[in-house]
């Protein structure tokens, strides 16, 4: 590690919503309608000439006209409960509904329910990719109260997969640096990120992912926040940092494009719902307020 310091003493700037609660086990008499967020691969079902764009609320889920392959049940929002739905690879929308991939369904949904859209596919896919054991090939059985699964030939456990991930955004006096991948929209640019290696620490990964995609030393790292975001299955940690040496070299493969900006001349930037956004709409709150 490089000379950078750590501080670990910043409070989060995410807001969490403790109105979910999360729950495995369905309740048993239920009367009222449910929400079901229903995935064709990683692309959800929406209902249409509907503003906001909205997660279909029904009493079963069969009412839509098409079967689910499986489901789970994930907790309740507000009294609300909600639902994780698999379906069929070729399924149709029904009328009324469509099929957006998620980051579609990014832009188009509150926060609040993009957040539970990100529980619902990794819970679905959690599901779906865990129907054996891995290791002897036996089929597993879910484990009670508890988000798990485990084999009961010999004794596997099976839990949801959460990969860490770091971004950061890098300050330079006035400017701060934004990068630009190829699987970026034309024009978009954000904060670098990268996942954390086994036996790697968040703040590690920070210095090396930055020194890896483009090229510079960074210093002074300050945790901001997290956010569970699921391409794939990602814990998005979330720091900010100094410059501190080197010159940008964008390394041509996760980067193509990377510099200095000012508040006064940045690029598209990232939507307002993601990490990325509000941490670079943080630092300008800050900066206006004559704190950064």
């Amino acid at each position: 590690m490089t000379s950078s310091t750590t501080n670990t003493s910043s409070t989060t700037k995410m807001n969490p919503d403790p109105k979910f609660l999360i729950a495995v086990e369905a309740p048993a008499d239920r009367k009222e309608p449910a929400l079901w967020f229903a995935f064709r691969g990683r692309e959800i079902l929406l209902k249409v000439k509907k503003n906001p764009t909205a997660v279909p609320k029904l009493q079963v889920f069969g009412e839509l006209g098409i079967s689910a392959v499986r489901e789970q049940y994930l907790g309740a929002l507000e009294g609300v409960h909600c639902y994780s739905v698999e379906l069929e690879e070729g399924v149709e929308a029904p009328e009324g509904t469509e099929f957006l991939d998620l980051r579609q369904a990014h832009a188009k949904l509150s926060e609040r329910c993009f957040s539970l859209v990100n529980k619902a596919v990794q819970v679905m896919e959690w599901d779906r990719t865990n129907q054996f054991c891995s290791r002897c090939g036996t089929a597993t059985l879910p484990m009670s109260g508890e988000r798990g699964k485990k084999c009961p030939n010999c004794g596997e456990l099976f839990y949801p997969r959460i990969s860490p991930a770091v971004i950061v955004l890098i300050k330079k006096e006035k400017e701060i640096l934004l990068a630009r991948s190829p699987n970026f929209p034309p024009g978009l640019y954000g904060l670098v990120a990268g996942f954390v290696e086994p036996g790697e620490s968040a703040e590690a990964a920070v210095v090396r992912e930055v020194r890896e995609e483009v090229g510079i030393e960074v210093r002074n790292i300050t945790y901001f926040g997290t956010q569970a975001w699921p391409f794939p299955n990602s814990l998005m940690i979330g720091f900010t940092a100094e410059y501190e040496s080197g010159d940008i070299r964008p390394d041509g493969v996760e980067i193509e494009d990377a510099g200095w900006f000012s508040a006064e001349e940045l690029p598209v930037i990232p939507g307002k719902i993601s990490i990325s956004r509000k941490l670079i709409d943080h630092l300008l709150k800050e900066r206006m307020s004559g704190e950064g």
